[in-house]
Formats: structure tokens, C-alpha cells, sequence
């Protein structure tokens, strides 16, 4: 059973020279933005937003590896 909520998904056609897939997903009521090369689902970055301010974040491997594969299925 999934313990987040993908809230939305936006695809970036060759931002800078690549595409990128960045994922808004809300887990353990926290908002989290991530993004990934479209190309492989490589991470590129995951913040943690807190009171409109963003901050680095850490999150499971196995909770990285459910996202991509939800973004899998989306695109």
C-alpha cells in the first residue's frame, strides 16, 4: 500500500538540454518536490517544502523506487 500521494507531475521538454519529470508528492503530511531525468528516472533533486521555504531533502531509496515507478505508469 502506498504511504504518499503524488499531488501533481510536470514533464519539462529539454530544460536544460535534457528532460526532466519533477513530481509534487505529500508523505507523512510533508510536501516534497523531486525531480528526475526523464530519460532513466535518475534523481536530480528532492527538497522539502515547509512554510513556502524549501530545504534539501533525504528520502528512502524504497520511497524513491515506488515514486518511479508510479511515474512510470503516468508517462
Amino acid at each position: 500500500m502506498k504511504t504518499y500521494e503524488m499531488t501533481n507531475i510536470i514533464i519539462d521538454d529539454e530544460s536544460y538540454g535534457e528532460e526532466h519529470v519533477t513530481v509534487e508528492v505529500t508523505f507523512e503530511q510533508q510536501n516534497y518536490i523531486i525531480t528526475f531525468q526523464k530519460s532513466d528516472l535518475e534523481l536530480m533533486n528532492a527538497w522539502i517544502v515547509e512554510d513556502d521555504k524549501t530545504m534539501p531533502a533525504n528520502l528512502s531509496e524504497d520511497l524513491m523506487d515506488s515514486i518511479r515507478e508510479d511515474i512510470k505508469k503516468k508517462i
